[in-house]
């Protein structure tokens, strides 16, 4: 606090979920405007936003967070409605507020549902055609978007900072053999992610669900990336998505010291080291892909032709 004040800073940022009567006494204690961890994650998603989808989750997280923080310093000073020839005490601004926020929460997840039935109408056309998926997980800017880029000569934003992608991307992908795939690219994990941005995102991140592969990108030009390992894998085992086939991809071994030492651990993590940036470094990833996607591939029919017999 000491220091905030003497660098004549105007905003405090707190590295952990903060109430509000905890951010109300720090605000009056300080002077300085307030905010969490979860706040700046929000902040960030609405910036990052572009689709309708996004778009309303990042709304609804927003609302569903504010909800139980709307405070009244003087309900008596505040009844709009009702009072003297009414019936009843009135509503004070904070039941308004309360009831407008859940209106307001009730449309969106309206909005949302249509929105995510069209998704799941594409899905559908896309599975009739057999075409296998690949999806790409990781922790924040790690480096999926670049993959992406890279394997499929597109242009999806992909920039060094947090949350750079939230709208999930689809693209067609050859393999060097002819088989084509859907590759696709989703939202990046972080650690202690919001309760309310996960379960506004669950829709989204259930696409995960529909991959025959899941390829999670790991910067390890990041001191912290085998924490961010741990981060990835506990998000997958709350989406029940840990009996999913993965294949680990160490990302950026370009900006490492010791490449050397990447490509043992690599191999002992059964992963493959690979630069986003560099295609020729993707051949061994592409085989390996290919190859689990066909034994993918042959347990599903293996399984559907157990159940059918």
């Amino acid at each position: 606090m000491i220091q905030a004040l003497t660098t004549d800073a105007n905003l405090l940022i707190f590295n952990q979920e903060l109430g509000a009567s905890q951010m109300r006494s720090i605000t009056d204690f300080s002077d300085l405007r307030v905010i969490d961890r979860t706040q700046l994650i929000l902040d960030i998603f609405a910036r990052r936003a572009l689709s309708r989808e996004g778009k309303l989750q990042v709304e609804m997280a927003q609302l569903k967070y504010l909800l139980p923080r709307l405070t009244s310093r003087d309900d008596a000073l505040s009844r709009l409605t009702g009072g003297i020839g009414a019936r009843g005490p009135g509503e004070t601004r904070l039941e308004i507020d309360k009831r407008r926020i859940n209106d307001r929460l009730a449309r969106l997840k309206k909005e949302l549902d249509t929105v995510t039935a069209e998704r799941f109408r594409r899905r559908s056309r896309r599975r009739k055609k057999d075409l296998p998926v690949l999806s790409l997980v990781g922790y924040t800017n790690a480096g999926k978007s670049t993959l992406l880029n890279t394997l499929t000569d597109s242009d999806i934003v992909a920039e060094d900072k947090l949350f750079a992608t939230l709208d999930p991307t689809s693209r067609r992908l050859r393999f060097p053999t002819e088989m084509e795939v859907i590759l696709t690219d989703t939202v990046g994990f972080i650690r202690n992610l919001p309760p309310a941005l996960l379960q506004a995102f669950m829709a989204t991140l259930e696409e995960l669900r529909e991959a025959d592969l899941l390829v999670h990108v790991i910067d390890v030009a990041d001191p912290a990336f085998r924490r961010h390992i741990a981060v990835v894998e506990e998000l997958l085992r709350q989406l029940d998505l840990a009996d999913m086939s993965v294949l680990k991809v160490y990302n950026k071994i370009d900006a490492v010291e010791n490449p050397e030492e990447i490509m043992r651990l690599a191999a002992e993590d059964g992963a493959i080291a690979i630069s986003a940036r560099d295609p020729e470094s993707l051949r061994p990833f592409l085989a390996r892909a290919e190859k689990m996607i066909g034994k993918a591939l042959a347990s599903t029919s293996e399984n559907n032709v157990g159940a059918n017999a």
